[in-house]
């Protein structure tokens, strides 16, 4: 078989477009591997899918995996989510940094490289996408300012817990309105003092149309925004204190509703850990 790279036009790529450090967009996606496959889903997606089908992508220059033990699941609210049914479901969270306009560069490689990966014999079937997004960034708010790791350090600083916190706003008007509340308002009071370091913010935007069959198209593009707690606690010591409430306050501001808190731990990369804890 022909080795045709096109390798010739990779110093064409290079030499355009941005190239800064900034986190413009991300990949979040929350899966639930199938009863019975949770020990393959995990060593196929570590050993394989997150680099073949991610960090080996133009542009997605940063990502780490995290897990939700059934204890940690058990903290999630609301009971009644509109992203995860049950609320329960979704035990692995896949995150990823991709470089500030490059979002459509990078689309086209991953509609192709997953289509190719598909061809091959190479996408775990035995799992369901709860919750996946390609998502456009908005704020991030610091708890120290300028002191400590910036958003492009999140996935590869050694963090200790992560929170997915989704809202949805009443309407499209209404998201400017919630998104203002959160960046000046609700979130500098809620990090100061807490375990988490940062919160970055983002809205979802629509999956391609020739995105693969499995993965369904994005809900809440007009009015959601996907929060990201990055703490240096583990999340069961300071939920009661930091993490509870959250839903009474931003439905006290009168613009939105919280859809989904759910707190996570990192993997270890290259183990098993915390397999045999997911039911």
């Amino acid at each position: 078989m022909p080795d045709d790279t096109r390798s010739e036009v990779y110093a064409e790529l290079a030499a355009v477009g941005p190239y800064g450090v900034r986190p413009g967009h991300a990949l979040i996606t929350m899966v639930e591997p199938h009863p019975g496959h949770e020990h393959a889903y995990n060593r196929w997606y570590e050993d394989d899918h997150y680099y073949a089908g991610a960090m080996a992508m133009p542009w997605m220059y940063a990502g780490r995996r995290w897990v939700a033990t059934r204890d940690l699941q058990l903290l999630r609210y609301p009971g009644k989510s509109a992203v995860a049914r049950p609320v329960t479901a979704g035990c692995y969270l896949s995150t990823y940094w991709i470089t500030d306009g490059r979002h459509d560069d990078h689309m086209k490689w991953t509609v192709g490289i997953n289509r190719r990966l598909n061809r091959d014999g190479r996408v775990f079937q035995d799992r369901t996408h709860v919750f996946t997004a390609f998502q456009e960034h908005e704020a991030t708010v610091y708890r120290d300012g300028a002191a400590g790791p910036r958003d492009f350090h999140a996935l590869d600083h050694p963090y200790a817990g992560l929170v997915l916190q989704v809202v949805d706003a009443g309407s499209a008007a209404e998201r400017g309105e919630l998104l203002e509340w959160l960046r000046s308002r609700h979130l500098p009071g809620r990090l100061a003092g807490s375990p988490a370091a940062m919160v970055t913010v983002f809205r979802p935007t629509p999956l391609p149309g020739d995105r693969m069959s499995y993965v369904k198209q994005v809900e809440g593009v007009d009015t959601r925004l996907t929060l990201l707690w990055f703490l240096e606690a583990d999340p069961r010591e300071c939920w009661e204190e930091w993490f509870t409430g959250l839903e009474e306050q931003v439905a006290g501001a009168g613009t939105g509703r919280v859809e989904l808190v759910a707190p996570f731990v990192p993997t270890v990369p290259g183990t098993d850990r915390y397999v045999d804890r997911l039911r």
